[in-house]
């Protein structure tokens, strides 16, 4: 079933330098991290994993929303021949294929697996993945499958009853009433989950609690908008940069990506780049320093915003 794309975009070029100047007194500091609070059913086109505009590929979102969820809704056909989707608890092996318990078997073995991922209350990312669901039958395939749902659950899972979704292909979808991208079997596994993703929800949560002026400035700064913004809040961040929802006066709704100078790989270079580019955009804004980067130009119009 097709569901209208409801965006307006643009193009995208964008990297920031990062000079060297002494500190923003007001800054970001890592902190412990702390379990990742998850919650957890379309016409849709493939995508070759071969470019980027400085976001994630379709198959490493996907990826990164099986790691941080646990629950989601397995869909078989019934013996009557309807659909029917039930909710499930799963873990994720190192590629990505999905281990399910199961107190009975299903006659069909065609299934999907839909997973979504709540992102701070304003998006929800999610994918669908379509497979085989197979129950495990060698011994030692039983034994690794048995250690991933112990790692994950802290509980040991009865054999019996373990079986995995085969993963054929993935619908990838940045939210709802959006289109997908359909992403492939082995682009899925050879993908690799957001190296952020264990403290990305505490990273915006805190951005947006205390360094709201940061976000507006990135906005006013960074950004090509013939707007004056009225509120921006951070909505997810990644290894190549973060997400930003901003109003206009008019009630108007965008997302804009806006890239880290370089790619990060932790927590400690997340911090620091957002804290670089906070100096440099309140040094632009204050004339300190002359503007030498080109503004992002592409704005994302949301229509959709159930989540607000």
């Amino acid at each position: 079933m097709k569901m209208n794309l409801q965006i307006q975009s643009q193009s995208l070029s964008t990297h920031f330098p990062l000079p060297l100047f002494p500190p923003k007194p007001k800054f970001i500091h890592a902190k412990p991290r702390r379990p990742f609070k998850l919650c957890c059913s379309l016409s849709a086109v493939s995508v070759p994993q071969t470019t980027t505009n400085h976001k994630p590929f379709p198959a490493e979102v996907s990826r990164t929303i099986m790691e941080l969820s646990s629950m989601g809704t397995l869909s078989t056909l019934a013996q009557d021949g309807w659909p029917l989707g039930v909710g499930v608890r799963f873990a994720v092996d190192a590629e990505g294929t999905p281990v399910l318990r199961l107190p009975h078997p299903s006659l069909d073995n065609r299934s999907t697996l839909h997973v979504q991922l709540e992102q701070c209350g304003l998006r929800t990312p999610q994918c669908t993945i379509q497979g085989s669901l197979n129950k495990l039958a060698d011994a030692t395939i039983l034994r690794r499958f048995g250690s991933v749902w112990k790692e994950r659950f802290g509980e040991e899972a009865d054999v019996d009853n373990l079986y995995i979704v085969d993963v054929q292909r993935v619908l990838q979808m940045e939210d709802f009433n959006e289109d997908g991208l359909w992403v492939t079997s082995s682009d899925y596994k050879n993908a690799n989950p957001d190296p952020l993703r264990d403290f990305a929800e505490e990273f915006v949560n805190e951005i947006n609690t205390y360094n709201g002026e940061d976000v507006l400035r990135f906005c006013n700064v960074f950004v090509d908008l013939d707007f004056q913004v009225s509120e921006a809040k951070m909505i997810w961040v990644d290894h190549l940069g973060f997400d930003l929802r901003i109003y206009s006066p008019q009630n108007s709704v965008f997302d804009v990506r806006i890239p880290f100078p370089r790619e990060v790989t932790d927590e400690k270079g997340a911090k620091s780049s957002f804290n670089g580019m906070s100096q440099l955009a309140w040094e632009v804004e204050k004339n300190f320093q002359a503007r030498d980067f080109e503004k992002v130009k592409q704005l994302k119009r949301i229509t959709y915003s159930g989540m607000l």
